[in-house]
């Protein structure tokens, strides 16, 4: 299971959790904005950071970091992505730094370069293990835990979470998507187990049946009869996909889950990653993708006239893009499969636009793709 994009999904959606488990009062949360910042020197991108969004110079920034895995270099990495970074934005915050453990025996410490910062009051380390039973008191903190419950315990305090948030969240739709989250990890935890087995187990049958349960779904069935039934299914299928996505999800596991096919669910995940690119970025990776799925398309002859053009290129996305544009416009097969690829997805309503793709998932598979060797790998497949 991928632990850190379940986390920064629950950070994401909802903020309030990442101040309860570092003790401090869920309401902060209103004032920032969770983000992920691209660092420049380096090509560093550092995945989660909880911004003030007001001008309070007394509020620190955060730089949330959750480690699964053993990482002897994992502090060399932080506090290098962390002093690029004041270097870069010269921030008017203070710093934060706060690395989330399942258990120490997870931690390098590295005391010889860092005892310093790591037993300064700037650096919070907390191993989930380790929390007091009385955080339970705490849903964020609760749901957190959650994450390394043992499969066999984890349906139980799964209940008990929902239990919790019933009694705590007062806006049903806030308390759904809370709901699916924990359902989500689950999912994780019990991969044997069918989505109505797991339904069973969390008693969310008889949830389903509450009126608060039907309030949202009459919600959002009359949300979809507004745009059109075709339109509405539609976007709740791309809402699924991307949320599933930031979880990590395989692309057989969407499929099965959302009963589609294996082939429709990969070019909508290229699709949704492909939104993060430029619009060079996006014409060089649908070409390769064409090169690599579509290779009928080609002829051996346009295959070595293409190596030829690419050839004494640079490697800047600007130059390729333009150059394979001007080229695909003499083929008018490869240009009409090439506008399909680029077509944009159907915007999809503002509060799921927070189930973004974690960097991990898109940018970890998608930017070495991009650039003059991976072109002449897909030419010469």
């Amino acid at each position: 299971m991928k632990t850190d994009t379940i986390f920064y999904s629950l950070f994401q959606e909802f903020p309030s959790f990442f101040f309860e488990l570092i003790d401090r009062s869920p309401d902060e949360a209103t004032a920032y904005e969770f983000t992920s910042r691209e660092i420049k020197q380096l090509a560093f991108r550092i995945d989660g950071l909880f911004l003030p969004t007001t001008e309070a110079p007394e509020k620190p920034f955060y730089l949330a970091e959750v480690q699964f895995q053993p990482d002897p270099d994992l502090y060399y990495r932080i506090f290098g992505e962390l002093f690029l970074y004041l270097r870069q934005y010269k921030p008017l915050n203070p710093w934060r730094v706060v690395v989330i453990y399942p258990s120490r025996r997870i931690e390098h410490e590295q005391m010889l370069q860092f005892q310093e910062l790591l037993t300064s009051q700037r650096v919070q380390r907390i191993y989930l293990d380790e929390l007091p039973e009385a955080a339970d008191r705490s849903l964020g903190v609760k749901i957190v835990k959650l994450v390394i419950e043992p499969a066999e315990t984890a349906a139980e305090q799964a209940r008990q979470s929902i239990a919790m948030a019933r009694q705590q969240l007062s806006d049903p739709t806030v308390l759904r998507d809370l709901i699916s989250l924990i359902e989500t990890i689950i999912v994780y935890k019990l991969p044997q187990k069918s989505r109505e087995e797991i339904a069973a187990m969390l008693n969310l049958s008889e949830l389903r049946q509450t009126r608060f349960y039907q309030e949202v779904k009459q919600e959002g069935l009359e949300e979809g009869l507004e745009q059109g039934l075709e339109q509405g299914e539609q976007q709740a299928k791309l809402e699924a996909i991307r949320r599933m996505i930031a979880f990590g999800m395989n692309l057989e596991t969407i499929a099965q889950l959302l009963d589609l096919s294996v082939e429709f669910v990969r070019q909508t995940i290229h699709k949704i990653q492909r939104e993060s690119m430029s619009v060079s970025e996006q014409k060089i990776d649908s070409l390769i993708e064409l090169l690599t799925q579509q290779r009928s398309l080609f002829s051996a002859a346009q295959l070595t006239e293409l190596a030829q053009l690419i050839e004494p290129l640079s490697d800047d996305s600007d130059v390729l893009a333009e150059a394979l544009s001007l080229w695909a416009a003499n083929y008018p097969a490869i240009q009409e499969a090439q506008s399909k690829l680029l077509e944009p997805l159907p915007p999809i309503a503002k509060a799921s636009e927070t189930a973004a793709v974690s960097p991990e998932s898109s940018e970890s598979q998608m930017g070495d793709r991009l650039n003059k060797q991976a072109l002449k790998n897909a030419i010469t497949l």
